[in-house]
């Protein structure tokens, strides 16, 4: 099987720090891969934010859900590091647009690089939406 390989943008523009808790760690005592989604899910939430963008939007019923996922892992992580997630919008389409992480710990050591597919999605109608212009402004801003 070929190997996930996540290409990194040149540029990103927000990085969050994330602390590794006990509770993230697996039975090898480092940073589990469960964990590790968890934690980009808050670090998403952070971008769209920073972006002015919600990913669920309780009024209208209106967000975004996720397609797909790939993560490639570079090392451990440990109880105690701090993660410096550093994300960027890319792939800009119709219906969506992905979201990149590259995940490095307190000292710099390259932990993980992910990839999320978004989807713009009516929570209503359980129906996928076209992109607003604004949100494409939003993300290009960046």
């Amino acid at each position: 099987m070929a190997r996930i390989k996540i290409l990194l943008p040149s540029r990103f523009p927000l990085t969050v720090a994330i602390p590794v808790r006990i509770t993230d760690l697996n039975y090898g005592g480092h940073l589990g891969n469960d964990a590790l989604l968890s934690l980009l899910h808050e670090a998403r939430v952070q971008f769209l934010h920073h972006a002015g963008l919600r990913e669920l939007d309780a009024e209208t019923r209106q967000g975004t859900i996720m397609a797909d996922v790939a993560i490639e892992y570079k090392g451990e992580a440990f109880y105690g590091d701090v993660l410096h997630i550093e994300l960027a919008a890319n792939d800009l389409h119709k219906y969506g647009f992905d979201v990149v992480y590259w995940v490095k710990n307190q000292t710099g050591k390259e932990i993980a690089r992910a990839k999320t597919g978004m989807l713009l999605f009516d929570y209503a109608t359980r129906k996928l939406r076209p992109m607003r212009a604004e949100t494409r402004q939003q993300l290009e801003e960046l």
